[in-house]
Parts: structure tokens; C-alpha cells; sequence
């Protein structure tokens, strides 16, 4: 780059907004549709553990030995199953990535329903579907929201790792930069995935305000 080239060419983004804003909803579904799998399969897998707990910790140590691999490698190591380029090389494994910081949250959040309210449930009559599903689940909203704006954030993230077995969504600005000795593409990646996970985790803080009202009276009431 030469001395007196900007730092940011302004024309150059204004140039291809399509482009940019293309990129940035393949990187929201490349990366949100994992955390989205990860909490359907975390909510069966959390009740079992949270109703049979000598389970948790094998599955936990499971979830939790994926979750540290690295993603470049596991990407490279699925490419010969699910191809290069295809979208489930890079969502497999992010779903797990998510599952993993997701189990504890679902495990968690059932496990802290208070015993007394479980009882009063039972004595109005409450069926165990209807116990989970209006008073334990509902009881462990702040948990799971908590857990997703994790595992989203950290998905958002990893994402862009796809882009070196081509399938990167936003992580593609940053090879066409550097390929291009160019710092304009390097920048607009950096913003937009901040800028979609900021926007992601004001969305699950909405609505754990919608979800659980109560658990943020009380963290009020706590400071």
C-alpha cells in the first residue's frame, strides 16, 4: 500500500454494499443456525443429565474435550467427508462447539427451580410435561439466554475461520485483504462481525427481558 493510500477507502465500501451486506447474512446463518441446533439438541441432553446426574459429567468431559480442538483443524478434517466449500463443514462443528457451552446452561437452569416450587406445581395438579414446560424451563430462562449469548458470540466469531476452506461469509474480507495487501476489506470484516454480535446479544438480552421479567427485577434489586 502506498504511504498516502487511507487507511479506510470509503469509495471502496460504498462500492460494494451489496456485497458486504451479502456476506454478513451468510455469516448470521452460517453461524447462528448451529447455536439454534445446538439448543434443541442441549434442552433433551440438559433434562436427562439434570434428571440423572451420575450422566453430566461423562457428557460434559465429551462436550468439552470437542469444544477444545481447534476449529481450522476440524474444519480440515471434514472436508473430505462433507466437501470444501459446503456449508455443513462449517456448521458440524459449530453445532457442537454450541452444544458444548450450551449443556451446562440447560443442566443448570432446570437444576436451579427451587424444590418448594416444584412441590407447589405438584399440588396444583401440574403434569411432569406441564411441570418442565411452565415452571422449570420457564425458571431457567436467565440461564439459558445467558448461554446463548455465549455460544452465539463465540459462533460469530469462529465463523470467519470457514472462509480458509471456502466457506466464511465475512471471514473472506479478511483473505481478500491480505492476498490484496489491502486493509479497507480487513476492517469491514472486524466491524461488521462486532457489529453482528453486538446486535445479536442485544436481541437475547431483549428477550430475556420479554422471558423473564422477574430475573431482572432482581438483578436490580441485587446492586
Amino acid at each position: 500500500m502506498p504511504d498516502d493510500e487511507p487507511l479506510v477507502r470509503w469509495d471502496w465500501i460504498a462500492d460494494h454494499l451489496g456485497y458486504l451486506g451479502g456476506l454478513a447474512l451468510d455469516h448470521a446463518v452460517m453461524s447462528l443456525l448451529p447455536v439454534l441446533i445446538g439448543l434443541l439438541l442441549a434442552l433433551p441432553l440438559g433434562l436427562v443429565c439434570a434428571r440423572f446426574p451420575r450422566l453430566y459429567q461423562p457428557l460434559a468431559v465429551v462436550f468439552n474435550t470437542l469444544y477444545a480442538l481447534p476449529a481450522l483443524a476440524v474444519f480440515m478434517l471434514l472436508v473430505p467427508y462433507t466437501g470444501l466449500g459446503e456449508l455443513a463443514t462449517v456448521m458440524i462443528p459449530l453445532t457442537f462447539y454450541a452444544l458444548a457451552l450450551l449443556l451446562p446452561t440447560v443442566v443448570e437452569g432446570i437444576r436451579s427451580t427451587p424444590e418448594a416450587v416444584r412441590q407447589a406445581a405438584v399440588a396444583l395438579g401440574y403434569g411432569p410435561w406441564r411441570r418442565l414446560t411452565a415452571v422449570e424451563l420457564h425458571s431457567a430462562v436467565p440461564y439459558l439466554v445467558a448461554g446463548l449469548r455465549v455460544a452465539a458470540v463465540s459462533s460469530i466469531s469462529m465463523a470467519a475461520v470457514g472462509a480458509l476452506i471456502g466457506r466464511g461469509g465475512l471471514g473472506y474480507l479478511f483473505i481478500n485483504g491480505f492476498q490484496r495487501t489491502f486493509t479497507t476489506p480487513i476492517l469491514a470484516g472486524i466491524v461488521l462481525i462486532v457489529a453482528l454480535a453486538l446486535l445479536v446479544d442485544l436481541v437475547l438480552v431483549l428477550a430475556r427481558r420479554m422471558l423473564a421479567p422477574w430475573a431482572v427485577r432482581e438483578q436490580g434489586a441485587a446492586k
